[in-house]
Order: structure tokens, then sequence, then C-alpha cells
């Protein structure tokens, strides 16, 4: 049977990225990003919430724009998929930490509010232009123009 490793989050950053670069040169960009979720509860009537913490890791050209664009407060829509790594911790212990592995990126809000001008990807239809770039090898073609033709369909 196939299986499917693929995280969507859309929330806000928590602090500015962390840059690092690998022994190899490629940057490594970290973030962590806040969910809210809320509610009401049913007996008290009471407004609550619960905020959940994400860890995110951008490589390569897609570090490089998350770590000049993005800032502390930025909301953002990111897909990736889920990592989990065993490690052990100053005292011994063996501990386990899952983060995302982003492999697309959308900047959302207004340009004042990720800081970016004009990259805000409202041209590409909710695509990462990087995102398509690295699966093609080549630039993603501008949209199809709309046609009013009346082709032979039947419907």
């Amino acid at each position: 049977m196939a299986s499917v490793n693929k995280v969507t989050i859309i929330g806000n950053l928590g602090r500015d990225p962390e840059n690092r670069y690998l022994p190899g040169g490629e940057q490594v960009t970290s973030i962590s990003v806040a969910t809210t979720e809320n509610w009401t509860d049913k007996q008290s009537g009471e407004k609550k919430s619960l905020t959940e913490w994400h860890r995110i890791s951008f490589f390569g050209k897609l570090a490089e724009i998350a770590g000049q664009y993005l800032k502390k407060g930025s909301p953002v829509y990111v897909e990736g998929k889920l990592r989990t790594q065993k490690y052990t911790d100053r005292d011994g212990i063996e501990r386990y930490q899952t983060n995302i592995i982003a492999s697309t990126m959308q900047m959302l809000g207004s340009k004042q509010d990720s800081g970016n001008s004009g990259q805000n990807g409202s041209q590409n239809n909710g695509r990462n232009s990087y995102s398509e770039a690295k699966q093609t090898g080549r630039r993603p073609a501008p949209p199809p123009a709309q046609s009013d033709m009346d082709d032979d369909i039947p419907f």
C-alpha cells in the first residue's frame, strides 16, 4: 500500500528566521510557526484556544527566500513532510524531535506584513515558483490566457 507524508501549515512566525549553512555552503533556514485553534466549551460557554508550535526547516533557494523575507509575526503557508530525529540530550536521555521539511512556502498578508516588494505570489495561483522550478528544472510558464472559444464540448 502507498503512503503519504505531507503537512500543510498556515500560521504566524514566533521569532525571526535562523539562518545557518551546511559544510557544502547550502543555506538552511529554520522558523517556528504558531497555529491556534479556537472553540467554545459546550458546557461552560467559555471561549478556549490551543496554540501549537511547529519547527520548519527550509533548504537551498527556498531557505534564502524565507531567511530574507520572513520576519517575526509574518503569516505564512508552508507545505512539506514530517521528519523525526532521535538525539541524546545533555543528561544522556534519548529524545525525539519532529520537524517539517518545507517544499513549498507562500508568504501571506499584505506587502507591509511580510516586508517584501511585490513577491507575495498572487500571480502564481498559490504555487511557489521555486517549487515549480525545482520540479521542472526551468522557470514556470505564465498562466494561460482566458479564452471564450466554444470548442466541440458536448455540455
